[in-house]
């Protein structure tokens, strides 16, 4: 149960600091998802490139990296 808060907490935080590195606004549930779909993107992209994070401001730094490109992804398709 604690994880799954603290899974939320980070995404929360992650998808604040994308939206504000990428100039978008949204709201605390849009910032959660997409912090923590962020995190699974940012993990797998730089884990190919043999980066990874430690600890709570690690799994935030790859997440917000996740979440910028997704973000950039998002607004390419859609405009």
């Amino acid at each position: 149960m604690i994880s799954i808060l603290i899974a939320l907490i980070i995404g929360a935080i992650s998808g604040w600091l994308a939206s504000i590195i990428m100039n978008t606004n949204g709201g605390l549930i849009k910032n959660i998802i997409i912090g923590i779909i962020g995190g699974v993107v940012g993990d797998l992209l730089l884990g190919l490139v043999g980066i990874s994070g430690s600890g709570y401001i690690g799994d935030i730094i790859v997440s917000v990296v996740g979440a910028c490109i997704l973000i950039f992804i998002a607004n390419r398709l859609f405009k």
